[in-house]
C-alpha cells in the first residue's frame, strides 16, 4: 500500500510540473508578442519609395508605432535581408517581382502584406500629342530588362496595339508577339537610356522615376498611360510568419491613410495610382 501511495503521489507531482510548465509555456508565448514599442525597420529603394515611406514614419509614430528606414541600392538585397530577419519589411516591389523570386528562393518565405501605389510606366513622344494615333511602322522603345520589358508589351497589347499569347503573362517578351497589325518597329534599350533616345523614336514605354528625371510629367505628357488595374501594384512585402503581427496592422493603416494619399498626390502629382482606393 506505502508503495502504492508513493506511485500515486509521484503521479500527481507529475501532473502538476506538466500544467505548471504549460502555464509556463503560454507566458513565455505572451512574453514573444510584438514590442509595439520598439522600433521596426522597413526596407526601400531611393527614390519614390524612400520619400514616401518619411512620411509614413510620421504618421505612424502618431499612432504608437516607430519606424525606422533601411535603404538598399539594388532590389535584390532587401528581398535577402527581409528573408534574414535583418529588416521587419521591405517597401519597394511589386507582386510580380516577388513572386519571380519566391519561385528562384523559396527558402524566403515572404508574403505580400498589403498594396502601396502604382508607378506608372507610360508611354511617351516628342513627335506625337496626347490623344494621337501612334502611326503604322512606328518605332516604339521600350526597356530591354525581363520585367519592364514584358510590362510595355502587355500594355501595347491592352491598348488594343498589338496582340500577345497572354495579356496577364508578366514573362512576355517580344517573342510572344501574336499579331503586329501596325508593324510597329519594337527596339529593346537600356530603361535609363529611353529618354535620351526619345527624339530618335515616335514613342517609347518609360518607368516614372526615368520620366520624371527627363522632365516628363507623368500626369500630362503620356499619350498612353499604365492603368490603376496594372498588374504592377507595388506592394509590402514580409516574413509569412509575420502576417499576423498587430504592428502590421498599424502600419497598413498609417500607409493607406487619408494624410499619406494627399501626400502623395502632392508629391506625386500623376505619377502615383493609390492602389488602395482607385
Amino acid at each position: 500500500m506505502k508503495s502504492l501511495g508513493k506511485f500515486m503521489l509521484i503521479g500527481v507531482l507529475g501532473i502538476l510540473m506538466l500544467a505548471l510548465a504549460g502555464c509556463g509555456g503560454d507566458k513565455k508565448a505572451d512574453d514573444a508578442k510584438p514590442d509595439m514599442s520598439k522600433p521596426v525597420i522597413v526596407g526601400v529603394n531611393p527614390g519614390p519609395h524612400a520619400v514616401i515611406m518619411e512620411n509614413v514614419k510620421k504618421i505612424a509614430e502618431k499612432k504608437g508605432l516607430k519606424i525606422e528606414i533601411k535603404e538598399f541600392s539594388d532590389f535584390v538585397t532587401p528581398n535577402a535581408a527581409l528573408a534574414d530577419g535583418e529588416i521587419w519589411a521591405n517597401c519597394y516591389q511589386h507582386e510580380p517581382f516577388l513572386k519571380a523570386t519566391m519561385e528562384k528562393e523559396p527558402k524566403y518565405k515572404l508574403a505580400k502584406a498589403f498594396n502601396t501605389a502604382l508607378f506608372p510606366i507610360n508611354i511617351y513622344s516628342r513627335k506625337l500629342k496626347p490623344g494621337d494615333k501612334i502611326p503604322d511602322g512606328a518605332k516604339i522603345g521600350i526597356p530591354n530588362d525581363p520585367t519592364n520589358g514584358g510590362r510595355s508589351l502587355l500594355l501595347l497589347a491592352a491598348n488594343n496595339l498589338i496582340k500577345v499569347k497572354n495579356p496577364k503573362d508578366i514573362t512576355t517578351t517580344v517573342q510572344d508577339i501574336t499579331e503586329n497589325p501596325h508593324n510597329y518597329q519594337i527596339v529593346e534599350m537600356e530603361a535609363a537610356a529611353i529618354p535620351r533616345s526619345l527624339d530618335d523614336l515616335t514613342c517609347a514605354a518609360i518607368n516614372t522615376t526615368y520620366a520624371l528625371n527627363a522632365g516628363l510629367n507623368p500626369a500630362t505628357d503620356p499619350i498612353l498611360k499604365e492603368t490603376n488595374d496594372s498588374l504592377y501594384v507595388n506592394i509590402v512585402a514580409v516574413r509569412e510568419k509575420d502576417l499576423n503581427d498587430p504592428r502590421l496592422k498599424v502600419f497598413q493603416e498609417a500607409y493607406q491613410s487619408k494624410e499619406n494619399a494627399e501626400f502623395i498626390k502632392k508629391n506625386f502629382p500623376g505619377s502615383v495610382y493609390l492602389g488602395w482606393n482607385e
